[in-house]
């Protein structure tokens, strides 16, 4: 089994990153030949700033291995080091059909936030094909909220392969059911997008000013509160055993406990989960030689099966 993942450096990474792709991806990599790519041209739709873009696809590489993922067992490697995606990205448009890409959710919300209409914004999720079936990844650990863009992914795998004969692996999406979609400090779906999140390795007083802003309601400390639909909540059973979510929402339904205490139990349980990460990022930094070589192996490892796969779909369609 081929498994793949990626993941944009358009921001600091945040728990909705983490849950939704990269503990999936540290699980998967036990179970198959796993690939993981930093998304730097996707990020282009938002960064267009060079320094920028360089700064934060070095702190995805670091971020990931702080977080699990094994070199060894794990190719990791940035976008921009496997140029065969792009000509695969071209060939795949032209059996991609314009409503296709009409209906995507993605596209859909960020116009509707004020993104400019842009090309690369609009053919998004063309290029995000190009880059799964570049591997022909049989697995693809994606949030609930992210399901569309492999649902797009092997639509046009079967068009291609309909129309010029099978090249294509279709691949399955893998989706953490209980974690659909992961709250930001706003409510809205936690997003680098919306400058809502909760960096993972934001540490100390940035990070307590942070979650003492999570949205709440307005009930007052004595007051019973319901724990489901609260946001605090939601972020806390991600990180929480089951006792402990049982013995918080019972402290909530008792009244007594304001919202600020409910977030101070979060802060705790953040600092408790990622406090050894932040450790070994710190001393992935100190060694960066060490992650360069991690990312040219990875982009060496992908590229192999890259260049297979499009010579595969160039004689396809005739251009060999």
């Amino acid at each position: 089994m081929r498994i793949l993942t990626g993941i944009q450096p358009s921001g600091k990474l945040h728990i909705g990153n983490y849950f939704g792709a990269m503990k999936p991806a540290v699980e998967l990599q036990e179970q198959g030949d796993a690939y993981i790519f930093i998304a730097n041209y996707h990020a282009m739709t938002t960064v267009q700033d060079a320094a920028a873009l360089r700064e934060m696809t070095t702190d995805v590489a670091l971020d990931f291995l702080a977080a699990g993922i094994d070199p060894e067992r794990t190719a990791l490697y940035r976008q921009s080091d496997v140029p065969e995606v792009h000509e695969l990205a071209w060939l795949l448009s032209n059996v991609c059909p314009m409503g296709l890409l009409e209906r995507c959710h993605s596209y859909k919300d960020k116009i509707a936030k004020g993104f400019a209409t842009m090309h690369g914004l609009f053919a998004y999720p063309v290029l995000m094909a190009a880059d799964i079936l570049a591997p022909q990844a049989n697995v693809v650990p994606v949030g609930k909220d992210q399901k569309q863009h492999v649902e797009v992914t092997r639509d046009l795998a079967t068009k291609f392969n309909n129309t010029f004969g099978e090249v294509f692996t279709i691949p399955e999406p893998s989706i953490r059911e209980n974690v659909a979609v992961v709250p930001g400090v706003d409510g809205q779906k936690m997003s680098k997008s919306y400058d809502n999140t909760l960096e993972i390795f934001m540490e100390g007083k940035p990070l307590k000013k942070r979650v003492m802003k999570i949205l709440t309601d307005s009930k007052e400390m004595e007051e019973p509160k319901e724990p489901e639909g609260d946001n605090v909540f939601a972020l806390y059973k991600l990180l929480a055993t089951e006792e402990e979510q049982a013995a918080l929402a019972d402290r909530y339904r008792a009244g007594g406990m304001g919202y600020g205490h409910a977030k101070i139990e979060l802060l705790d349980k953040i600092n408790e989960h990622f406090g050894p990460m932040r450790e070994k990022r710190r001393e992935l930094v100190e060694n960066m030689d060490y992650v360069e070589d991690v990312l040219k192996a990875g982009a060496e490892k992908a590229s192999i099966l890259a260049r297979e796969t499009l010579n595969k779909a160039r004689q396809a369609v005739g251009l060999e």
